[in-house]
């Protein structure tokens, strides 16, 4: 298959369907899938109508939009409130909640930052702006790693001493792990993400069948990739046999894509990170390294994480009840519960007036929940 017309088309899709609802198992069959375009994909298409209702997908922490803990972004909205500063990042960013503000309420008091769709346009900002500083805002995970990676060794091959970058760049094998370990979870496979796998390769994840029993399958983002990934994972769960199933060969190999580890290796350390919603998880992040600290902004603008005083996720005033109506994101990004069990869920928190990350980006669970899902 080489176009995309064949991974939606109607005839293999519900092929597809029916295989699974062959080999289904009386059983509840609880799958996470790790990435926020499976998530918008599996809503979009309608896949969740389409396939048995006891196999059961879970949206667990598979946009880095969404993980971004409220302390990064109140550190974002500290240095944009710098007239000296020119903040640039992903425009997905601008609507992540903070503390008590975000990029885009302090981009319309004055800040200045602006909108970009690759790092390497922060390098030719911080050339046109030499007088300012600018901060390119690295997050993301694995897929957007080597090129803010590249982009950093671009700026030190131009010598700039006025670009900066406040990155929040995370892993996902690990923060995989860690989901395991918790015992609230019960998750019976993992439907891995393509564009991450395309860069550590299928390699990454096999230690998830043979530490926990667990198996794994690197899916596509269309409805006949999705489809078949869950197929492949159910035969594992029937066999009895957890293993690491590639569906998304087309893109993803073994091995993954070496150059793009060594650059990453290159330039960053793993280290600590702090995920909205799950807390600080080791060896799950990627911090710049000392060889190119003159580029972190962390460093070089003094910026120290530290925990609000207030709650991470806000809580909102609930009418006629004198009491509080918690964001839950924290537990949609475990798969703990549905969007639609937090109380805010479409009362309140809508894409328009987003309260929770997990609401702000379109990968977002609550995000494609709200628009796709109709029981």
């Amino acid at each position: 298959m080489k176009y995309v017309d064949e991974f939606r088309n109607i005839k293999t899709v519900n092929k597809l369907a029916g295989k699974i609802k062959a080999i289904m198992p009386e059983g509840k069959v609880n799958v996470m899938e790790v990435c926020g375009t499976h998530t918008h994909n599996y809503y979009r298409f309608g896949i969740d109508k389409l396939i048995p209702k006891n196999l059961k997908l879970i949206s667990g922490p598979g946009c880095p939009v969404c993980v971004s803990s409220p302390e990064y972004i109140d550190a974002a909205i500290y240095l944009a409130k710098d007239k000296n500063v020119i903040i640039t990042t992903f425009g997905d960013m601008l609507r992540v909640p903070g503390t008590d503000s975000s990029l885009e309420k302090e981009k319309a008091k004055g800040s200045k930052i602006i909108t970009v769709y690759s790092p390497l346009d922060a390098v030719r900002i911080a050339k046109e702006n030499s007088a300012k500083k600018i901060i390119f805002l690295g997050v993301g995970f694995e897929t957007t790693a080597p090129a803010i990676a590249l982009t950093i060794l671009a700026a030190k091959k131009e010598r700039l001493k006025n670009l900066f970058f406040l990155t929040a760049l995370k892993l996902i094998p690990p923060a995989m792990d860690f989901l395991l370990k918790d015992k609230r979870i019960n998750i019976n496979g993992f439907l891995c993400p393509g564009h991450v796998s395309s860069i550590i390769g299928t390699i990454a994840y096999e230690f998830i069948p043979r530490k926990f029993g667990i198996g794994c399958c690197i899916a596509g983002f269309e409805p006949v990739d999705i489809l078949e990934g869950l197929y492949l994972l159910l035969g594992q769960i029937i066999r009895k046999e957890p293993c690491v199933e590639n569906q998304y060969f087309r893109a993803v190999n073994r091995q993954g894509n070496l150059s793009a580890q060594k650059i990453m290796r290159e330039v960053f350390s793993i280290v600590g990170a702090d995920w909205r919603g799950l807390g600080k998880i080791q060896g799950t992040g990627l911090k710049i390294n000392s060889k190119f600290s003159e580029f972190d902004a962390e460093k070089q603008f003094g910026i120290s994480y530290k925990a609000s005083a207030k709650k991470s996720e806000a809580k909102f005033p609930r009418r006629g009840k004198g009491c509080n109506l918690k964001c839950r994101c924290g537990d949609v990004l475990k798969g703990l519960v549905e969007p639609d069990k937090c109380q805010l869920f479409r009362r309140i928190c809508t894409p328009l007036n987003a309260l929770g990350a997990c609401m702000v980006s379109q990968e977002g669970a609550c995000n494609a929940y709200y628009k796709y899902h109709k029981k």
